[in-house]
């Protein structure tokens, strides 16, 4: 008797790979955009899941930004219901517009997913982003000039969040999708050069393939797995190190954050913040930047504004972080030394 096509092999296995350690009886949920990607993970889940003694359901979001976009995410369920998937329901959200229309529909579609698998008692959220879109992903944080953890890129794991086709290319997955006569939908957002992935996809990334030679993808790749493991290790060091440097007042000492590597003490610094209240998505490189210069190159500043109302101050040699209602959202020190007021932030995405 033989056995798959190549490809589903391939996806079935990655699937069961990620899903291994999962207690008998837990439910996994895909979020499934009917996409090809995330249909063949769909695919793969409802046969492989039970197999492994686990539920398997699907939520798709309906983002409202298309003509259409309810009946789309009704069909989507629909597909999900008729692969064996259970609960295979629909999401509706409202996009913002903070952070960019990629940004900000990003933001909805997390809350929406977040909500769902807390609302069912999922253990698993699977999410189809295969080694294309991790190569994608680097290059367009690289560009934004973004640091070592952010160009790690997307992890295969996060939480409750699980991705595992992370390794495989897209042409294998897309072929997976086909073989199980699977028909997916074509978001035409995915070609719209309006949107940066869309040009990094349809543009950059074959520019690069042809000016360098083949394996621009799987070098990109590569790259945010071997990041991923530097940052991951300067993580560890940083929340250790706080401990240390923890006043009594409950303050950091400015004195021993600036006998860190910078690369600590910048963590250091933005866990401190975000733990503070500083909200982890809008709190970017500029702002820990200028953090940093209250430790390493004090001149008298008065105060970093940063997000969420907060500011990060330099006192009796510690730095401290507290609420400020005059404090002007998502801004830092624009000027020289000892501004006393704040200039334009840069901000970052994803």
């Amino acid at each position: 008797m033989s056995g798959p096509p190549t490809a589903v092999a391939a996806v079935r296995h990655a699937v069961r790979g990620a899903l291994d350690g999962l207690e008998p009886g837990a439910l996994v949920l895909v979020a499934c955009s009917g996409g090809a990607d995330s249909l063949a993970l769909a695919g793969a889940t409802a046969f492989a899941a039970p197999r492994m003694g686990l539920r398997a359901g699907g939520i798709t979001v309906d983002h409202g930004l298309q003509d259409g976009s309810a009946e789309h995410a009704a069909e989507v369920a629909a597909t999900m219901r008729t692969l064996g998937l259970d609960p295979a329901e629909t999401a509706s959200v409202r996009v913002g517009a903070e952070g960019g229309p990629e940004g900000a529909a990003r933001a909805a579609r997390y809350t929406a997913l977040e909500q769902s698998a807390r609302r069912l008692g999922a253990e698993a959220v699977l999410l189809g982003h295969t080694r294309d879109d991790q190569a994608e992903t680097v290059l367009l944080r690289l560009a934004r000039g973004s640091g070592g953890r952010s160009l790690a890129g997307m992890p295969a794991r996060s939480g409750r969040y699980l991705r595992p086709l992370l390794h495989l290319p897209r042409s294998l997955v897309h072929t997976s999708c086909t073989d199980m006569g699977l028909v997916p939908w074509a978001d035409p957002h995915n070609a719209d050069p309006a949107y940066a992935r869309s040009r990094v996809r349809q543009e950059a990334l074959p520019v690069l393939e042809q000016t360098l030679g083949p394996g621009i993808t799987e070098a990109l790749s590569r790259t945010a797995d071997l990041l991923r493991d530097d940052a991951e290790a300067l993580e560890a060091w940083a929340r250790e190190a706080e401990e240390r440097v923890r006043d009594p007042a409950g303050g950091l000492d400015a004195a021993a954050l600036a006998e860190l590597p910078r690369a600590v003490r910048t963590r250091l610094l933005r866990h401190a913040a975000i733990a503070a209240g500083a909200p982890a998505g809008a709190l970017g490189a500029v702002h820990v930047a200028e953090l940093d210069r209250l430790v390493a190159d004090w001149r008298g500043q008065a105060h970093v504004d940063l997000p969420g109302g907060l500011r990060g101050r330099r006192e009796e040699g510690s730095i401290t972080f507290r609420a400020e209602t005059g404090s002007r959202n998502a801004e830092v020190p624009g000027g020289g030394h000892g501004d006393r007021h704040t200039g334009p932030a840069a901000r970052t995405a994803r």
